[in-house]
């Protein structure tokens, strides 16, 4: 299948809801299908660290929230009411007692298949990957991946230099074939599954690793943040190292991030696809000069657009603060609506969320005042 290849448009959404995981729990912000006004909601889960909270698009209700609570430690949280109450999973994301590894928190959840309703996967830091059968109520290791032999040669062990410490992350499935896997570590790289996590292999060819003394090592990378374009057979990565596309059945990665403004350069965390345009994608670089301050560069926040996979790129920052905005985007903090003209939305470590209807063109501030922000998905 060629990279021009997209998904099939769905009718547009009559409402636009946005979940907010922070580091103080989840709220959600609500409009209507204009986009013009929105209401945020009271927190739930105050207190709690919120990595991410995803709601089920093959049941529209089911809500599963990644979080690590004082009191319980990391856990998964489910809603089947569309966030009204919460239980905590039966059986969260936990290594098997004989491997010597302990979940510090869940960092990722994703849908299974459209086919297999009741599937979800998590990725949880340390590295390890996780599924679920039962709607998110018990979850067991993928043992493909958890008790492989290379495992620890991938990921480096257990600690490496992310700050916040090691995650899997970025667990794609391919909407054409339920056991066509791929996930982001952070360390460690890409890898692929074509056997529902049975077996893995690395995905990484042409991306640099310029931390690791090899010049291209078959893994050991960074991805901060993976995505599948509307067509599935393209990938965009945002990494450690640059901006990159991969079209299969090819894997040999291309640094499309060398068209990025020189003054700006091509790292950051997040990475998000436009919805039924494979072209089309958007980055938030951070400065990653010296130290990597983690803020925008020279305090001007500003989003990238690319319309021909990442050939060009164009900035956008009208509505968004022209100097001494000293924030930054986490990988999983920025997202896109499935309007026929998408809509754009992401929330910083200031604890700001700003959106755009026109795809990036014009920004607004949609909430501030919130604690630093997580994730941010659509619901």
């Amino acid at each position: 299948m060629g990279a021009r290849a997209s998904t099939p448009r769905s009718a547009p959404p009559r409402r636009t809801r946005l979940l907010v995981a922070t580091r103080k729990g989840l709220w959600a912000l609500t409009s209507d299908a204009s986009r013009r006004s929105w209401k945020l909601s009271s927190p739930s889960l105050l207190g709690h660290i919120v990595h991410h909270a995803v709601v089920d698009p093959r049941d529209g209700k089911t809500m599963l929230v990644a979080a690590r609570t004082g009191h319980l430690g990391p856990t998964v949280f489910r809603s089947l009411d569309h966030g009204r109450t919460f239980k905590e999973a039966q059986r969260p994301p936990a290594f098997e007692p004989s491997s010597g590894r302990v979940v510090d928190h869940t960092f990722w959840l994703t849908p299974g298949h459209a086919s297999q309703p009741g599937v979800w996967y998590a990725g949880t830091s340390p590295q390890g990957l996780f599924r679920s059968t039962d709607a998110g109520a018990t979850w067991a290791g993928v043992e493909g991946f958890n008790a492989h032999p290379r495992r620890k040669d991938w990921c480096g062990g257990d600690q490496d230099g992310t700050p916040d410490g090691p995650k899997l992350h970025s667990v794609l499935v391919d909407p054409r074939d339920p056991d066509h896997l791929y996930i982001g570590m952070s360390s460690g790289g890409v890898f692929e599954s074509a056997d529902a996590g049975a077996n893995w292999q690395p995905l990484n060819q042409g991306v640099a690793a310029l931390f690791l003394p090899q010049p291209d090592p078959e893994f050991g990378h960074d991805p901060h943040c993976v995505r599948l374009s509307a067509n599935p057979d393209r990938l965009y990565q945002q990494n450690h190292c640059g901006i990159y596309r991969l079209d299969r059945p090819a894997t040999r990665w291309q640094r499309i991030g060398a068209a990025m403004p020189k003054s700006v350069g091509d790292i950051g965390l997040p990475m998000v696809a436009h919805p039924h345009d494979p072209d089309t994608a958007w980055v938030f670089p951070m400065d990653g000069t010296d130290v990597w301050p983690r803020v925008s560069p020279g305090g001007k926040p500003a989003t990238y657009r690319t319309r021909d996979g990442g050939a060009t790129w164009k900035r956008q920052a009208d509505g968004l603060p022209k100097s001494q905005a000293w924030w930054t985007v986490k990988r999983q903090a920025m997202t896109a609506d499935r309007f026929p003209t998408a809509g754009v939305y992401f929330g910083t470590t200031s604890g700001e969320i700003w959106g755009s209807r026109d795809e990036g063109r014009t920004w607004r501030s949609l909430a501030r005042h919130l604690p630093e922000i997580y994730a941010l998905e659509i619901a």
